[in-house]
């Protein structure tokens, strides 16, 4: 090996046995042009380093390889180019025996070659080999099972990719409170398809209410632009919410106006099914859903519409439910505005069936007999279900007080909270002043 070579494996050695990692990860920032150089030995090099031991030196490595590999045919003259597959096996591989405390050293770098895994992976088509590996990364590279990092928003990729939606509910399913910066690598654009791809994902498995939840973030989040994402978001937040509450409810008073500004006129399609959603008209909507076939077929929004025409049904058969004790199943077809008998009888089982309605079939003369609902929240499911939900608000309590006190004993908040006090003369010392003192420092988003 080249002299400059091995100065790299000694001074990895070296700084890797003294647990210098800071010392480290700068010596590395510094060494991409050698390996790069020596890119026909880099090999070689891998297999005199230990992935545990050594793990920021070895992750330099494959940093290098991506970056090579990245290149066109014209640079790489001279450049000996990694064979992806080989590569994506030896990353996989990487990730598993890493060690965590170091990574999270260089939790920039180590995040960035999670992203070239990830866009490798696509680009060979094989998304579903990056799922376990990735899941690993995120154990690895994250202080706390509520703290977001970049490789969530690949991870849910990849799953999205490989119609593999199940492993990233475990990381969907927690109330993020927390966001590793990464050394600056973290950007909104992670943020925003966390929460895009999350709402997806829910929404494929019918969590409907955590769906528009996410979107719902997604949509907040301060913003000076309105970015694709966010857009996406909102026509499928438009149609969660037809499906889940029978009408669009307003996004919260603290959405950034330029949002509320413009993605109505971007969405003008999604307003007009809501428009018509309100009449009750099955039939209208059909036409109008049938008109916009096209668009909603090419936005990947079909298939949720078409659950928005389920929706309409059973919103109506609920409210006939209001006014009838006993209702005919060719009656009920009638006023629904379903094609036949057979679907209004199929239609109203899965309704029993999901607890939307309480109601019998008569097989004997096809009557449906609605009933009042059984539950007289006098059992033990009905106490361990509210005591439950009182755990989830007591957590939740628990976690504001202490990010309350994160903020309180921010060096930054503390100095801004001062300079409030001083601009008023020392003749407001409230938390309101010092609030508004800090709120200038809010961040705000462009894409």
């Amino acid at each position: 090996m080249a002299s400059s070579l091995e100065h790299f494996v000694n001074s990895v050695r070296n700084l890797s046995g003294e647990g210098s990692w800071r010392e480290l990860y700068e010596f590395l920032g510094k060494s991409p042009d050698v390996l790069m150089r020596n890119s026909e030995h880099l090999d070689t090099v891998l297999d005199t380093l230990d992935p545990q031991q050594h793990s920021l030196g070895v992750l330099a490595i494959y940093m290098v390889k991506f970056m090579i590999l990245n290149q066109s045919a014209v640079q790489n003259q001279g450049i000996l180019v990694p064979e992806p597959e080989i590569l994506i096996n030896q990353v996989s591989q990487f990730i598993t025996v890493c060690n965590g405390e170091q990574i999270r050293c260089a939790p920039d770098s180590f995040a960035e070659l999670c992203n070239q895994f990830t866009q490798c992976l696509v680009e060979q088509e094989i998304p579903a080999r990056g799922i376990v590996p990735l899941s690993k990364a995120i154990r690895k590279a994250r202080m706390n099972e509520t703290q977001l990092t970049s490789i969530h928003t690949n991870l849910l990729q990849l799953c999205l990719m490989a119609q593999n939606l199940k492993p990233a509910l475990e990381f969907l399913n927690v109330d993020i409170s927390e966001i590793n910066s990464e050394n600056g690598y973290f950007d909104a654009k992670h943020f925003l398809l966390y929460y895009y791809y999350g709402g997806v994902i829910n929404m494929a498995c019918k969590n409907f209410d955590r769906a528009l939840y996410s979107f719902e973030v997604a949509l907040t989040t301060p913003s000076s632009a309105v970015s694709h994402i966010m857009l996406e978001s909102y026509k499928k937040y438009i149609l969660v919410s037809l499906i889940l509450h029978g009408k669009v409810a307003p996004l919260p008073k603290y959405t950034s106006q330029v949002v509320n500004r413009l993605l109505k006129p971007m969405s003008a399609i999604y307003h007009e099914i809501t428009t018509v959603f309100a009449t009750n008209k099955p039939t209208s909507l059909e036409l109008v859903l049938q008109k916009h076939r096209d668009v909603l077929q090419r936005e990947n929004n079909w298939g949720l519409a078409k659950q928005v025409q389920q929706s309409l049904y059973k919103k109506i058969i609920q409210r006939l439910t209001q006014t009838f004790l006993t209702l005919s199943l060719s009656d009920m077809a009638l006023r629904v505005q379903l094609p036949n008998v057979m679907e209004a009888e199929k239609l109203v089982l899965t309704m029993i069936e999901d607890g939307d309605i309480y109601a019998s079939i008569s097989q004997k003369d096809g009557m449906v007999l609605f009933h009042d609902n059984p539950d007289k929240y006098d059992s033990t499911s009905t106490v361990e279900r509210v005591q439950k939900e009182v755990n989830i608000c007591i957590e939740l309590d628990m976690q504001v007080q202490k990010m309350e006190e994160a903020i309180c004993t921010n060096p930054v908040f503390v100095k801004k909270a001062s300079g409030a006090i001083d601009e008023d003369d020392g003749g407001r010392s409230s938390a309101t002043s010092a609030l508004q003192g800090a709120a200038t420092k809010v961040p705000s988003f462009s894409m």
